[in-house]
């Protein structure tokens, strides 16, 4: 089967509007990749080079993003870089796996997960204010870092959409942490899960650069303006914007999938 190494202009300016889109919520909020993969799945390109391309531009992306939230010292590092190797384990194993899993399997699953992952995401109540993840011993701090970049990593390559979400649920919920720096480690643990997702596609041959490069341009964009829009607490208000998109889009998927 040939695959097209570029798209036409007017399918790239919408790849790459919307990736922008995704990566300015991803920062925010989470849950990125409810527009991002769908909006690869609507150009038309095969379903594992749609994987690749996403997991390239957004890991570009998230590059900039969680340089931001080191930078304004919004993650605890320890915890952060715990998680993040144990993510870039899970997501290599799963990436791995995607690659046999044949096209409409890959889509069914997507079916089913992107509209669970958007009920949580969008479900999501306001997270606690003060930070009590000074109340864990250590070892158990350690231990939860590990088990959450362990699942939520294999969690991301193998689906991807609202991991960040997920990541920052589980730091707030498990480990006590503010919305702020639950933020900033589950930047760290995204960030190892999509390289290790991009090291096993690009080996693989399942990057289309003329189509992932110029999106993940329009998605550091996103990401800066995302990052900066989270430390001021503003993620609340592009649920309802996400939520529209997200509709538009799974409409596309649903069809896709039934007439395929």
């Amino acid at each position: 089967m040939s695959v097209l190494t570029t798209l036409p202009l007017p399918a790239m300016i919408f790849l790459c509007l919307l990736v922008g889109l995704a990566g300015f919520v991803d920062a925010a909020a989470g849950g990125g990749g409810l527009i991002a993969l769908p909006a690869y799945m609507a150009t038309g390109i095969p379903m594992h080079y749609v994987y690749g391309c996403n997991k390239l531009s957004s890991a570009i992306g998230t590059s900039f993003s969680t340089a931001r939230f080191f930078k304004s010292g919004a993650l605890e590092l320890k915890v952060g870089l715990l998680a993040a190797a144990a993510s870039f384990v899970g997501s290599g194993i799963a990436s791995r796996a995607v690659l046999f899993l044949p096209d409409r399997a890959l889509k069914i699953i997507l079916l089913v997960m992107l509209p669970v992952a958007a009920v949580v995401i969008l479900a999501r109540r306001s997270l606690p204010e003060a930070d009590r993840s000074g109340e864990l011993a250590p070892g158990k701090k350690w231990a939860l870092a590990l088990g959450i970049g362990f699942f939520i990593g294999g969690y991301d390559g193998l689906i991807g959409p609202g991991t960040g979400t997920f990541a920052i649920l589980a730091f707030s919920a498990l480990m006590g942490y503010d919305l702020r720096s639950a933020s900033g480690n589950a930047k760290l643990l995204n960030l190892a899960s999509n390289y290790a997702s991009v090291i096993t596609v690009v080996l693989a041959g399942k990057v289309l650069y003329a189509v992932a490069l110029p999106a993940a341009v329009f998605g550091v964009l996103g990401h800066l303006l995302g990052s900066g829009f989270a430390l001021k607490k503003g993620a609340k208000f592009i649920r309802p914007m996400m939520l529209c998109v997200l509709c538009l889009l799974l409409g596309n998927l649903l069809w896709e999938t039934i007439a395929g």
